[in-house]
């Protein structure tokens, strides 16, 4: 028999390459990315690629979710609005918080899950991230599960797999060089698209995990600022 299929969302980015190489272990992967008119969306979608196609995932998808930019209210999706500098000890939701934003992708990740047979949708949020995040956390996906029992077809069971939801940035770092992810193709910077900006919360927080992880990152950045 073959393996069960599981659903990658993929940003592109370092957490979600990391947790694709984990599905891939045991899982044929299916990776599936969103352009919702972010401010990096071309630079995201290369990255999804390149990660797509060293990581050979079984098939990929990319949504356009434009109603997410339409909606606005977010620094990624409205460029009136500036994107915050980096503040790793803030516990306010910064600017760059895409209202309530996880759901929609997950609800078009479960969608596609039901129609290939996939058993499990993988996450790459980590909770290091959700003290400004409220849907980066453990109980909101835990409760999306409980949703998605509630509204799939009574023989689909689909579960909700967040690998690194429990780790830090450092650790994710370690994982994806055991695993040989390749986080070269990765991107996480919110506001440039030729080298990484360095001083949004997304670089900062990358910037940190590799510095404790005792490796260098190998993107090209603007700046490399040293967070504590």
């Amino acid at each position: 028999m073959g393996r069960d299929r599981a659903i990658v969302l993929a940003s592109g980015g370092m957490d979600s390459c990391v947790s694709a190489a984990i599905a891939q272990r045991t899982h044929d992967i299916a990776m599936l990315h969103f352009s919702y008119g972010q401010r990096t969306e071309a630079r995201e979608l290369k990255a999804f690629h390149d990660v797509a196609g060293a990581l050979d995932a079984a098939s990929r998808l990319v949504i356009r979710m434009g109603h997410l930019a339409a909606i606005g209210g977010s620094s990624l999706t409205d460029t009136s609005i500036p994107v915050s500098p980096a503040d790793l000890g803030a516990r306010d939701i910064p600017s760059s918080y895409v209202p309530f934003r996880n759901a929609n992708l997950l609800s078009a990740a479960v969608s596609w899950a039901e129609v290939l047979g996939a058993n499990a949708v993988f996450f790459g949020a980590v909770e290091e991230d959700s003290s400004g995040y409220p849907d980066c956390r453990k109980s909101f996906f835990q409760a999306f599960e409980a949703a998605v029992r509630e509204g799939t077809r009574p023989t689909t069971e689909i579960h909700i797999i967040t690998p690194v939801i429990g780790s830090t940035k450092a650790e994710i770092v370690r994982m994806g060089m055991e695993l040989r992810a390749p986080l070269h193709l990765t991107w996480s910077c919110y506001q440039r698209e030729d080298r990484a900006c360095g001083v949004c919360d997304s670089c900062a927080l990358r910037l940190r995990g590799f510095r404790e992880a005792g490796v260098e990152d190998p993107i090209p950045y603007v700046t490399r600022p040293v967070y504590t």
